[in-house]
């Protein structure tokens, strides 16, 4: 029988030290014994974007099943089980199938967090971004909650998605600065363009609100008993959105005029001209579900395309800017002189 050569290595021995440390501060326990490459990092803050996407969908498709209420109580399903029973029927099933989703978003905004923590050099405001990132799911996890046990009030339901969509603002945020440097960021366009930019995306943030409240007012109120709706006109707050839909429309096209008017830099421009055919795109679907009774297909994917629209007018802001990755200080040449002379 063979004995195993040095040449095999060995299984790195756990102290007790190591077991205190893990307990008071796994992450940088972790960050100790892990160094990600950048493109890891990235990758951990995307998939905490996309996942952010996924949940704003498929807590659309609560709604639009009637399936608000399939879990009728929270943080349990009922008040006798945690998990959805075969009696509560597809319902109970899409609705608890959404709560175990939020764990899967954890999982993946807890994946970037521990990724900053460990990157060398560990870059303290990359970190605090996800933290923001996990406290807003915590917090849009008690909402949802309570959006359950109020019976869905329409409120609540709109306060529920626009935290989300701070949720979604946070997150890109965090995507952006993974690939780019700590310096002083530095304007690529002058003040007035800059100035324009948030103009846009305060409309925007306008019509995600408004959108709301064309949501709590219209018919699909998330479950098939009598949920009330909020109290204003529906076919009034309908146009009110459109008309800011079309501020939005315009305001980016105007912006990309503008940008190449002033030869602005490729990455102000690419990301308005992503932004401008989203846009397009939200507004075929928005018009096509109002003009066919707003079947849930098409709601469904205007859901989505309220997040990508709001991600694509984020990632506008954040190229307004660059934040170059700092190079090591050169050494002073009389250390090198030192250094290179023969000793005395």
């Amino acid at each position: 029988m063979h004995k195993l050569g040095p040449s095999m290595g060995r299984v790195p021995k756990v102290t007790r030290a190591d077991a205190v440390q893990a307990l008071r501060n796994p992450l940088a326990f972790i960050a100790d014994r892990w160094t990600p490459e950048p493109r890891t990092v990235q990758r951990a803050a995307l998939s905490a974007v996309v996942m952010m996407t996924v949940i704003v969908v498929t807590g659309g498709a609560v709604r639009l099943t009637g399936s608000g209420l399939g879990c009728p109580t929270w943080p349990k399903c009922t008040d006798d089980s945690l998990t959805a029973t075969s009696e509560m029927g597809v319902h109970g099933a899409i609705e608890f199938g959404n709560r175990m989703l939020t764990y899967v978003l954890c999982a993946a905004v807890g994946w970037a967090i521990i990724a900053a923590r460990s990157q060398k050099p560990w870059r303290r405001s990359v970190t605090q971004l996800g933290w923001a990132q996990f406290w807003l799911v915590m917090g849009n996890a008690i909402l949802g909650g309570i959006v359950v046990l109020v019976g869905l009030n329409p409120y609540t339901v709109a306060a529920h998605f626009l935290l989300s969509s701070a949720l979604i603002a946070v997150a890109t945020v965090m995507w952006q600065r993974t690939r780019e440097g700590d310096a002083a960021p530095r304007p690529l366009v002058g003040k007035p363009v800059r100035q324009m930019v948030w103009v846009l995306v305060a409309v925007s943030a306008l019509l995600i609100m408004v959108g709301t409240v064309v949501t709590g007012a219209g018919p699909h109120a998330g479950d098939s008993s009598d949920v009330p709706r909020m109290p204003v006109d529906w076919e009034t707050v309908t146009k009110l959105h459109a008309v800011l839909a079309w501020i939005v429309v315009t305001l980016t096209f105007a912006l990309w005029f503008v940008l190449k008017a002033v030869d602005a830099p490729r990455g102000p421009l690419a990301r308005t001209r992503d932004l401008f055919l989203i846009l397009l795109a939200q507004g075929l679907i928005g018009y096509a579900q109002y003009f066919t009774d707003l079947p849930e297909v098409l709601v469904a994917l205007h859901m989505l395309g309220s997040a990508v629209m709001w991600i694509a007018v984020m990632r506008v802001l954040l190229s307004l800017r660059e934040r170059p990755v700092e190079e090591p200080a050169a050494e002073a040449p009389a250390a090198r002189h030192a250094v290179a002379s023969p000793a005395s």
